[in-house]
């Protein structure tokens, strides 16, 4: 067994603590990464507090992962120790459904093996995640990362990236289209980098006029105050994508009227209450509401690839360990720029 230091979440009413745990060898197709750094999502937030159900307890968060390879099982094939590499929100998948088989391994049939509070198949053992030193994970379910790129925004990538980027490029999002982002966050930000890069027209839509100058740094091409009714009466009928990124209860119809004929929402946020969609918004205009969950192995390695060509990274706030209560705090705030990233050199 490989004993291991993380920072867990005990219950859901107090603060993460200290945690020590032991992961077992390295399989024949399995690796082991030291961890490097580790990004905070708002899921791991949600999770270690119940919001979204069962929590097995304690609960080590983590699933945007980066970290170099420091053991490697008898059969790997595709990974070699000292190799950079990444690992995401899942760590395995039934592989023989119809999503797995496509590569979509996110809509599993009989759900993913989530990177935390999980189980693995054929043990049972908890899947503990990215913030620890160390994780094992079967080389099939591993990124490649580039050394190209600065680590410490690239581990955002493994899910504020692939959430934006999987469905800007399912819907083939790119030069001639009009795209809003709702919400400038560590989704939203993520969501106006591709989408310019893809060589869309880029509106950001947010109700804080202080949003303007970030999302322009950003590569924004406009800025629209959404608070301002003048401002959203002007842009009726603009945009053939808006990429809903809010996860606060928000009033959907008013945004779906921004979309153009056969224009489509994507969503990516998720509010804690059930939406309301007056379907009349969506009949008189033939538009659309999709949600997206995150990507595939496949895809997520092409995101990856993708950046490294193209120079993409996430804007991150390095942190120790000991930070990461603080963080939440901060997160539950809104005051973060726009990912919160813990070198895990701290925790050792």
């Amino acid at each position: 067994m490989i004993p291991v230091k993380a920072y867990a979440a005990y219950d859901a009413e107090n603060p993460l603590k200290p945690y020590t745990f032991e992961r077992k060898e390295v399989g024949a197709h399995q690796v082991q990464i030291e961890i490097l750094y580790s990004g905070v999502c708002h899921s791991d937030i949600h999770t270690a507090k119940g919001d979204w159900g069962p929590v097995d307890y304690p609960l080590v968060p983590g699933h945007e992962i980066v970290g170099r390879i420091v053991a490697v099982g008898s059969e790997v094939s595709k990974f070699k120790v000292g190799e950079l590499a990444g690992v995401g929100c899942f760590v395995d998948s039934c592989r023989v459904c119809p999503s797995c088989k496509s590569g979509e391994e996110q809509f599993c049939d009989e759900g993913m093996t989530g990177t935390y509070n999980s189980v693995e198949r054929g043990t049972n053992i908890p899947t503990r995640g990215g913030y620890s030193t160390s994780i094992i994970v079967d080389e099939s379910y591993t990124l490649h990362v580039s050394e190209k790129l600065d680590i410490k925004g690239v581990a955002p990538l493994l899910c504020a990236g692939i959430t934006t980027y999987s469905p800007l490029r399912y819907l083939k999002v790119g030069k001639g289209h009009k795209v809003g982002v709702l919400g400038l966050g560590g989704l939203g930000h993520m969501a106006v980098k591709f989408a310019v890069s893809f060589g869309a027209e880029v509106t950001m839509l947010s109700h804080s006029p202080s949003k303007e100058a970030d999302a322009k740094k950003l590569g924004a091409h406009k800025f629209a105050l959404t608070s301002d009714p003048a401002t959203m009466e002007s842009l009726a009928n603009s945009f053939d994508f808006i990429l809903n990124t809010v996860s606060a209860k928000h009033d959907h119809n008013a945004y779906l009227n921004l979309l153009t004929t056969n224009g489509t929402m994507i969503v990516v946020g998720a509010p804690p209450a059930p939406a309301e969609i007056p379907v009349f918004t969506l009949i008189m205009k033939r538009r659309s509401i999709i949600g997206s969950l995150i990507g595939g192995i496949k895809e997520t390695q092409e995101m990856l690839d993708y950046c490294a060509e193209h120079n993409i990274t996430s804007d991150v706030e390095i942190i120790d360990m000991a930070y990461i209560n603080e963080a939440y705090d901060r997160m539950n705030r809104s005051d973060v720029k726009y990912r919160f990233v813990i070198d895990m050199a701290s925790l050792k």
